[in-house]
This record gives C-alpha cells, sequence and structure tokens, in this order.
C-alpha cells in the first residue's frame, strides 16, 4: 500500500477535570481534527480524562496501539495536578527527566518574568528520550515521545504547537470536503444518502440535520482524498434531490 492510498490515523485524549466538569469548554478537538486533515491524517477517536494518573495511563496505552499517532492537550503545566508527563512515561516504561533544551528554553523566557523557579521548571520535565515541540507563545514547549504528542490545554498555545509541526509527520492524502444543503428531514432521504454513497469508491457522506426558519433542513458533507470523485458524487446527489423536487444549496445552506 502507498503512502497515498494507507489511511493514517490519530486519537487525541484531552485531560483535564474542568473539562469534565463543564467549567471550560474544549476547543481543542476541532482544531487539531482540522490540523490533522490537512496533513493527510484521520482524528478517528477523542477520550476526555480526568487528572487522575491510571485514567491517563491505560487511555495513553489503549490508543497508541491502534492509531499511528496520538496526541494529548493538558496537563503539562506548572502544577502539582499536570501529570501528563508523568502518566504517558509510566505508559512507555521510562523515567521522568529534565530536557536540558527546554530547562534553557524556560530559563531564558522567565528571566525577565521573576525567574525559573521550582514550578515553572516543572514544564522542563519529559519522559526519558522525548524531543520538544516548538512554542513561541508561551515559553514551555509542546514534548513528542514516540508516537506521542503532548500539548498545552490553551487553545492559542495549542494552535502554535501545531503550526511548528506543520508538515513533520508522515500521512497520506489531504481529506477534501463538499457541502450540499437541502431544505429536507435526512428521514427522507436516507436510502438515497446510501446508494450516492455506494456509488461513489472512497466517499463518505456526514448528514447533519437543522432545525431554522420554522423548517427542517441538513447539510450534507461529502468527503475524499480525490477532488474528482467529490465533485462527482456532489454533483450526483444535487441532481437525485431535484428529481424529487427538492432545491439543492451548494456550499449548504
Amino acid at each position: 500500500m502507498t503512502q497515498t492510498t494507507r489511511i493514517w490515523t490519530a486519537a487525541l485524549i484531552v485531560v483535564g477535570d474542568e473539562i469534565l466538569s463543564g467549567r471550560t469548554q474544549d476547543k481543542n478537538i476541532a482544531q487539531v481534527a482540522s490540523w490533522l486533515g490537512v496533513q493527510g491524517i484521520r482524528l478517528r477517536e477523542v477520550r476526555v480524562v480526568p487528572d487522575v494518573m491510571d485514567a491517563i495511563v491505560e487511555a495513553v496505552n489503549t490508543l497508541r496501539a491502534r492509531n499511528d499517532y496520538l496526541f494529548t492537550t493538558g496537563g503539562i503545566g506548572p502544577t502539582h495536578d499536570d501529570i501528563t508527563v508523568d502518566a504517558v512515561a509510566q505508559a512507555l516504561g521510562v523515567p521522568v527527566v529534565i530536557h536540558p533544551r527546554a530547562h534553557a528554553i524556560l530559563d531564558a523566557y522567565y528571566a525577565t518574568r521573576g525567574g525559573l523557579n521550582e514550578a515553572r521548571l516543572r514544564m522542563a520535565r519529559v519522559p526519558e528520550g522525548a524531543g520538544l515541540i516548538e512554542n513561541r507563545l508561551s515559553g514551555a514547549p509542546g514534548i513528542h515521545a514516540e508516537n506521542i504528542f503532548l500539548m498545552a490545554g490553551v487553545p492559542s498555545i495549542t494552535a502554535q504547537m501545531l503550526d511548528g509541526m506543520t508538515g513533520t509527520l508522515e500521512g497520506g492524502l489531504p481529506l477534501l470536503s463538499r457541502t450540499v444543503g437541502c431544505w429536507v428531514a435526512e428521514s427522507e432521504i436516507a436510502e438515497l444518502l446510501r446508494d450516492t454513497e455506494r456509488n461513489h469508491d472512497g466517499v463518505s457522506i456526514g448528514s447533519y440535520p437543522f432545525f431554522r426558519e420554522g423548517r427542517v433542513g441538513a447539510n450534507f458533507v461529502i468527503r475524499s482524498t480525490d477532488t474528482a470523485v467529490v465533485s462527482a458524487c456532489a454533483t450526483a446527489l444535487s441532481d437525485a434531490l431535484s428529481a424529487l423536487g427538492r432545491e439543492p444549496f451548494d456550499g449548504g445552506i
């Protein structure tokens, strides 16, 4: 199987009690998924776990084994409950060490910000043998160990770390998409959607219903790695909707 046809997959672990309690709304899933899609990598599963060692270790070991890549967000800060580094080290069976370059980065960053204290030095801790992910926003780097990438929980910092990794991971063809909208209940055209998807090899059609302006509609997102296939499928779906007397809207409603 060649690089262009192989499906490369990733999983994401979102770490944090604040996410599970509802105090903080996660914004990283969408941006990680979008970034991975551009890299030709599919985000296949997401798990949200508390700041509990056993829960993180179990999730890391499960998801890293069945995906090409595993990403984590959260739990790599300066406080005592930031234990993602320790959990990943335990999952990999290696000790936690101070990374010399991370130490130097933090030392320079905090030179004019009160100095590098014990809490801040925690952000230089990595699983032994790990490398760093650049962070131009707040100094403290992310970490990559084997096929695991540990990133910050703050979305703006996560975005910087993702940007720094752009083009560095092996993947397949980017997943392309096109949307066709229609004022129709998805239940009325479920069979039509199945047949259209079946007739276009390599295509998946996602259906996203809504209730707006006092009526029911849906947007149908066509996804494939082949531009021509996406276009052909969108045309076929639009023609089929028109044949039923339903007006299709290219680009969605």
